[in-house]
């Protein structure tokens, strides 16, 4: 694969890559016993890392193309479904895939599956935590549903003529920042949060309160639109900033007594929304690192392009049909290391055959119409 050098820009592509390796980390634990030492801790966390960035991401991306078309164009109903056009032909295609194939696993194998239906309405985890079964979906849920609401909110505020249309962008974004983090400080009131697995599937993971994170990566787009010379002159310090809040979400809470028994309420309302500014705070860096200067590098682009692919085949598919059929609970460490090794082989080949034979002819289909 020849990489796009005009086309892409490489400091996203690194975050992307780097956002799916963190997860796949995470979910290669699973391959070894549990241990508190400080690297399977650290791929614990890589494995949230990875998705929160992925959410900033996209906000931003999406954020993007929504704010030059609603300042510099007529923001009509065409719009808002040219717009939902794209962003399905890109995310849907592959998410029923997989589905589908998920469902027959299940079904072959002889496990039961709860609500299926909800699966393919996003609804799984809309207002509650999802089942057990295909569980990464959870995020596809968020993003999907962001794409609906943030292109109609703009159509319908969009609706009141006003001059400064930039404006009126940021007050939708800022609006529906506020109402999500606002659901936050509701399940605070009525919840009471006794460890971090609980809070992981019940507000982590529960699309009502967790919106705001890709709309935080909105947020950052509109920055980069209507203060770029700060968004470039300051784009250094903007990067210490936000590595400097994920050291401290990494060392500090411990020291200062922030963990989730002790302050459920910075678990609760503000662990996430700070989690999210945190990888804003790098884009201004990683945007503008816009070339590939040596070839080393191209990899990264290919990981960039298949890391759709990767999240949605790595666990539910791939490691959890090895872990059927090859007991691992008796390896020795050697044999462990080579069932990893065996396993992000069969992954990144397999997510790559998805996305040249399935995932980009959608695409190319959809940049013919």
């Amino acid at each position: 694969m020849e990489p796009n050098l005009k086309e892409r820009i490489f400091g996203l592509d690194a975050l992307r890559a780097a956002a799916i390796l963190m997860v796949v980390s995470s979910h290669v634990l699973w391959i070894y016993p549990k241990s508190n030492a400080f690297i399977p801790t650290l791929f614990e966390l890589f494995g949230f890392w990875g998705v929160e960035l992925f959410f900033v991401l996209s906000g931003f991306l999406i954020g993007s193309i929504l704010y030059k078309t609603f300042v510099n164009e007529n923001f009509t109903l065409k719009s808002v479904f040219h717009f939902l056009k794209r962003r399905w032909f890109r995310t849907l295609p592959n998410y029923y895939l997989v589905l589908i194939l998920n469902i027959l696993i299940a079904f072959f194998l002889g496990f039961s599956i709860e609500n299926t239906g909800s699966y393919f309405l996003f609804l799984q985890n809309f207002a509650s935590k999802s089942p057990a079964f295909f569980p990464e979906s959870w995020s596809l849920s968020i993003e999907e549903y962001t794409y609906l609401l943030l292109p109609f909110s703009l159509f319908f505020v969009g609706l009141i003529k006003v001059k400064n249309k930039s404006k009126l962008f940021l007050l939708v974004i800022v609006a529906l920042i506020l109402v999500f983090w606002m659901n936050k400080f509701y399940y605070h009131s009525q919840h009471k949060i006794s460890n971090l697995s609980e809070w992981n599937l019940n507000l982590k993971s529960v699309l009502i309160y967790r919106i705001d994170a890709i709309l935080i990566g909105v947020l950052a787009a509109w920055f980069s639109f209507n203060y770029s010379s700060i968004w470039k002159q300051f784009k250094g310090m903007f990067a210490l900033i936000g590595f400097g809040i994920l050291f401290f979400l990494m060392f500090g809470i411990i020291p200062l007594n922030l963990t989730i028994e002790q302050n459920p309420f910075f678990w609760n309302v503000l662990y996430l929304p700070i989690t999210s500014v945190a990888f804003a705070f790098l884009l201004p860096s990683f945007s503008e690192w816009k070339t590939y200067t040596n070839p080393v590098l191209y990899p990264i682009e290919l990981i960039s392009k298949i890391s759709y692919s990767i999240y949605l085949l790595h666990y539910s598919v791939i490691l959890q049909l090895l872990k059927v059929f090859i007991d691992t609970s008796q390896m020795s460490s050697t044999e462990r290391h080579f069932f990893t090794f065996i396993y992000l082989t069969i992954t990144f080949l397999l997510s790559y055959i998805l996305y040249r034979f399935y995932e980009k002819p959608m695409m190319n289909l959809r940049d013919k119409q």
